[in-house]
């Protein structure tokens, strides 16, 4: 590939602003001239000219100096989170949820709001007037806002901006969810899978190396992965990669619709596991819950890891087999992915912790393939529940601060 003098530096020159605040926020009480030239590689003059030019426009600003024995005092520069913001909103069968994030990531408001019916055009309704809400409470000015990040779940047409077929929204076919929401709000709008926003989300508020690599296992109404690879979520050729459902974790379980027995679809979703629970005895009421009831699975599940905790052995049983299963689907993706790390998280993760990291590490660990050479750490997700909004406001502010190398490649 030929470079074309010229036309590449200012594309180079936004590469290391990049580089230089991203570090700057990583380092999160902030960091001196000469600290960012040791941390980034770029010269003295390079780091002078960048910070002159993010002081100038906001994005940094100086707090307080420090002095080192003889010499000048050194000046602090530590980001201004203020300067821009993202929204985020996660699409999930029984819940939307809102935040607004700024420049550091962190939630400065949130909003939860029922999904009304399947019907799209309601949705997207109900999404514009929940943003418009949570701008005006935050009083932010609109100006700032960089744009909004819609997780949603898969498969997308990441091209085209659509939601294909979802499993649990019912009634969606091609919904051109990124356009309608854009027309409606009047951002820009970045449509993300869901469990790609949640690993972004977990690398941008995680403290790890910032060359991590990670499985992400996302427990919503549907289960999926996501990978974080050297500090980069790997989003697949057509950007869905981690659709999972179909793999066999138990091949004497129930009948799944695609004709196979015991897929993670119908053995490790909070469906699945209200059935297990319904035919171990453990409701007393005998009444199955409807296929699709959102809400009732919800609070048959709560119910159900409400009474774990209290270590009554029929929820206990059913919560360890349930974590069982899901280690047959952990330690496949593992040993094939080599990662160094599991992080499990989604909106059904706080319920079921508890048992599942009892139960997974040292199960995962007995299926090793590396077992010899390192143990493999399973953690729950330092972001919370709201892992898929705030992973897509993420990838918004992601996409004016960090540093890609791909941007260096000039486009033909």
């Amino acid at each position: 590939m030929g470079m074309r003098r010229g036309t590449n530096l200012p594309r180079m020159g936004d590469f290391n602003q990049s580089v230089i605040l991203e570090t700057i926020r990583r380092s999160g009480d902030g960091l001196s001239r000469i600290e960012l030239v040791d941390a980034t590689g770029l010269s003295a003059q390079t780091v002078t000219n960048i910070t002159r030019r993010l002081l100038g426009d906001g994005f940094i600003a100086e707090a307080g100096r420090t002095i080192n024995g003889p010499g000048k005092p050194r000046i602090t520069l530590r980001l201004v989170a203020e300067s821009r913001f993202s929204i985020g909103v996660h699409l999930d069968p029984a819940v939307i949820t809102f935040v607004l994030l700024d420049l550091a990531g962190s939630v400065v408001r949130r909003r939860v709001v029922h999904t009304p019916t399947t019907d799209p055009r309601h949705i997207v309704d109900t999404m514009a007037q929940s943003v418009e809400e949570l701008i005006v409470e935050a009083d932010v000015d609109r100006d700032l806002i960089a744009g909004i990040g819609l997780a949603a779940p898969g498969p997308l047409d990441a091209e085209k901006g659509t939601v294909i077929d979802p499993p649990k929204l019912l009634g969606w076919h091609r919904v051109p969810l990124r356009s309608a929401l854009a027309e409606a709000t009047g951002f820009e709008v970045t449509l993300e899978k869901d469990t790609t926003a949640a690993a972004v989300g977990e690398l941008w508020t995680g403290q790890g190396p910032a060359d991590e690599s990670f499985l992400f296992v996302y427990l919503g109404t549907g289960i999926g992965v996501s990978m974080v690879r050297v500090g980069e979520p790997v989003s697949g050729s057509t950007r869905n990669f981690g659709e999972i459902g179909h793999i066999i974790v138990d091949p004497e379980g129930p009948r799944c619709l695609c004709g196979s027995r015991g897929c993670v679809e119908v053995v490790c979703t909070p469906q699945a596991i209200v059935e297990q629970a319904e035919r171990a005895g453990a409701f007393q009421d005998g009444s199955g819950v409807a296929a699709g009831d959102v809400e009732a699975v919800e609070a048959r599940l709560t119910e159900l890891c409400e009474r774990a905790a209290a270590g009554e052995d029929v929820a206990v049983d059913v919560l360890r087999r349930a974590a069982g299963y899901l280690t047959m689907l952990i330690s496949a993706l593992t040993n094939v992915l080599d990662v160094d790390r599991v992080v499990l998280g989604g909106p059904f993760w706080a319920r079921l912790s508890e048992v599942y990291l009892q139960e997974i590490p040292t199960l995962l660990d007995g299926r090793s393939a590396t077992r010899a050479v390192r143990t493999l750490p399973v953690d729950g997700t330092v972001v919370g529940d709201d892992v898929g909004a705030v992973g897509a406001g993420c990838v918004v502010l992601d996409s004016v601060l960090t540093p890609r190398a791909s941007a260096l490649l000039l486009d033909d």
